[in-house]
């Protein structure tokens, strides 16, 4: 049978599957790939392709703290690349990536909504705002430190 004479109403449910998948695990990992491919009953480089053409997809487990710095037009206006390089710079990281302990995450983000703190950036969904450099240090270190009191 091939994958066509499958059926496409399952396929239409894919990315779907794929949505639920990463809000369970926070990304998309091979086992899921391996998975959704079973349960779609298609190959997994099919699966990959999917993942890898949507940039809602994210391949990389998250760290324990997710750091979204916005880079909206009002946090662009003032100042957010800078704030981006800040945490670049003080986590070691490039946006997308996780660190090796797994506790911190960098990502660039279109808009947080919050357009009045510009520039801004949250971590794991709280907001800190009207950043410059000390403050975000501060904030990151904060974080830090929660796990070396934990």
């Amino acid at each position: 049978m091939s994958i066509q004479a499958k059926g496409s109403m399952d396929r239409s449910n894919l990315i779907f599957s794929l949505q639920e998948r990463q809000r369970e695990e926070g990304y998309i990992s091979d086992d899921a790939i391996r998975e959704v491919a079973d349960q779609f009953q298609m190959p997994p480089i099919e699966v990959e392709g999917v993942v890898s053409f949507y940039t809602q997809f994210k391949r990389v487990k998250p760290g324990k703290y997710k750091v979204a710095v916005c880079d909206g037009t009002a946090c662009h206006i003032k100042g957010s690349t800078q704030v981006l390089n800040w945490a670049r710079d003080h986590l070691g990281l490039a946006p997308g990536e996780t660190d090796s302990e797994g506790l911190f995450s960098l990502e660039a983000v279109a808009c947080l909504g919050c357009c009045s703190l510009a520039p801004v950036l949250s971590i794991n969904g709280k907001a800190y705002g009207n950043l410059d450099r000390n403050k975000l240090l501060r904030v990151l270190r904060t974080y830090a430190r929660r796990e070396e009191d934990a």
